[in-house]
C-alpha cells in the first residue's frame, strides 16, 4: 500500500513538473508571437544606440550583426555572424586577439539581444521555468526564469534572467538579470517603456536599475523595486529604428 501511495505521489509531482515546463514554453511562445513572431526570422533592422550605429540581418537561421563607430584609428566596423567576428578599420579587415574578439562579439551581441527581445528566448540553449504569478501596480504577471546551457549559450551562458510577462497582453514589461564579468558582478532590473511597433516588430526602451544593497537577490527583485530599494543607473534608448 505504501508503495502504491509513493508511486502515485511521484506521478503527481512529475506531472506538475511537466505541466510547469509546458506552461513556461507556451507563455514564451505567445510572448514572441505578439511581439513580432515570424517577422523576426527574415528581417533587416538598423538603429542607433548611444554613440554607435547598429545593423542586423536575419534570413532563415543565418544572421549578421554589425556595429559602426569612429575612434582615434578611424571608422570602425564590427561584424558578428554565423562565421564568427571580424573588425574592419577604414574598410580593411584587421587581425585581433582572441581576447579582444570575444569582448567585441559579446558587446555586439548584447546590444542586439536586448533590442530584439523576446526573440531568442526559444533558442535551443535556453531553459525556461515558470515561477508563478505576481501583482505589480495593479497588473498581473507571469514570472518566468530563463537560464542557458553551456553548449550554445554564448560567452555569458552563466547569466540568469527573470521576465515579468503581462497576463493580459503577453508583453514583457519588466526583466532582470544577473551577470558575472571579469571586472563586475551584479544584478540589473529593467522597466520597459516607450513601446512602438515598427515593421511588425515591438521595440521598447528601458529604465535600468541596480540594487541599493548587496543583500537584494535576483529571484525576488521586483519586491525591492516596489519598495524603492533600487536606484536608476541609466536609460536604454534606441533611436532611428528602421526595418527593411
Amino acid at each position: 500500500m505504501r508503495s502504491i501511495v509513493f508511486y502515485a505521489l511521484l506521478i503527481v509531482i512529475t506531472s506538475c513538473h511537466i505541466d510547469e515546463k509546458l506552461s513556461a514554453q507556451k507563455i514564451i511562445d505567445k510572448t514572441i508571437n505578439v511581439s513580432g513572431g515570424d517577422h523576426y526570422l527574415n528581417v533587416n533592422i538598423k538603429f542607433d544606440f548611444r554613440d554607435k550605429h547598429y545593423r542586423s540581418s536575419r534570413n532563415n537561421g543565418m544572421f549578421q550583426y554589425e556595429r559602426y563607430f569612429k575612434d582615434s584609428l578611424g571608422a570602425v566596423k564590427d561584424v558578428l555572424s554565423n562565421d564568427g567576428i571580424q573588425r574592419f578599420i577604414n574598410n580593411k579587415v584587421i587581425t585581433i586577439s582572441d581576447t579582444l574578439a570575444k569582448s567585441i562579439a559579446s558587446s555586439v551581441n548584447s546590444v542586439h539581444y536586448f533590442a530584439f527581445l523576446p526573440f531568442g528566448l526559444n533558442d535551443s540553449s535556453v531553459n525556461k521555468h515558470y515561477i508563478g504569478d505576481v501583482e505589480m501596480f495593479g497588473k498581473s504577471y507571469y514570472k518566468i526564469k530563463i537560464w542557458f546551457n553551456k553548449e550554445g549559450g554564448g560567452e555569458d551562458y552563466e547569466d540568469e534572467f527573470i521576465y515579468w510577462i503581462n497576463k493580459k497582453n503577453f508583453m514583457v514589461d519588466y526583466l532582470a538579470y544577473s551577470y558575472n564579468e571579469a571586472n563586475d558582478i551584479g544584478i540589473r532590473f529593467r522597466v520597459a517603456n516607450n513601446e512602438r511597433f515598427i515593421g511588425g516588430l515591438r521595440f521598447v526602451d528601458y529604465l535600468n536599475f541596480k540594487p541599493k544593497s548587496s543583500e537584494i537577490d535576483l529571484l525576488n527583485i521586483e519586491e525591492s523595486y516596489l519598495r524603492n530599494h533600487l536606484e536608476l543607473v541609466s536609460k536604454i534608448v534606441l533611436h532611428n529604428i528602421e526595418t527593411y
